[in-house]
């Protein structure tokens, strides 16, 4: 997985977008829910948004991770108020390092492009998902203008279209997916509810296979 341009980088750790996200972004983006529990947040850049989520979530405990070690550190520095409830770690979008049903929720802001492989992140955010857990994220569609702005910036990325998205989501297991298109349809907002495995009946409680 490709790491972000520097301009990017730049603009991530900057006090202008902290003080935007926190006070717009997050509000927008979370769409009325609001995470307890154990929340993951993949590709964090430098912390930002979870910074946000901490603030306003007491109850949360994070963990955040990015593919850039820069931009780890980064968010390590700026989330170590928050102490032992949040960890900083180094990881892949596409082969998350952490064990199925993880998570309560898992949270993805603006990053499935930077990944190239953007199904394949999906369907790990999912994986890491408890049954009944909610993935909740946005991310920009393709449009000429936002392709343009990223390749001027020399930066690896692959957009979605939305309905390239829809068929992603039918073959990962959730049995909930609502998604907001911008107006202009230049970004997605999505929040997924993992699907929770059938229950089966106790012994003695199954159907009669034939006549009495």
């Amino acid at each position: 997985m490709p790491a972000m341009s520097r301009l990017e980088a730049v603009f991530c750790r900057s006090a202008p977008w902290r003080v935007f996200t926190q006070r717009a972004v997050l509000p927008w983006a979370l769409q009325g829910l609001r995470p307890e529990g154990r929340v993951l947040e993949v590709g964090a850049g430098g912390g930002a948004m979870a910074y946000g989520l901490l603030s306003s979530c007491p109850g949360v405990t994070m963990t955040v991770t990015d593919v850039d070690a820069q931009m780890v550190c980064a968010a390590a520095g700026r989330l170590a108020p928050f102490g032992d409830r949040v960890t900083a770690r180094r990881a892949d979008a596409t082969a998350l390092p952490f064990p199925d049903s993880s998570f309560d929720t898992v949270l993805s802001w603006i990053m499935l492009h930077h990944t190239l492989k953007w199904e394949q992140a999906l369907a790990e955010v999912v994986r890491v998902a408890r049954p009944g857990g909610h993935v909740i994220g946005y991310d920009l569609l393709s449009t000429a203008p936002l392709r343009l702005l990223h390749q001027t910036e020399g930066a690896p990325f692959r957009m979605m279209r939305l309905p390239e998205l829809r068929g992603a989501l039918r073959a990962l297991p959730i049995d909930q997916a609502i998604l907001t298109p911008s107006l202009a349809r230049t970004a997605v907002r999505f929040t997924l509810r993992k699907a929770s495995p059938p229950v089966s009946p106790p012994p003695g409680d199954e159907a009669p296979s034939g006549p009495a």
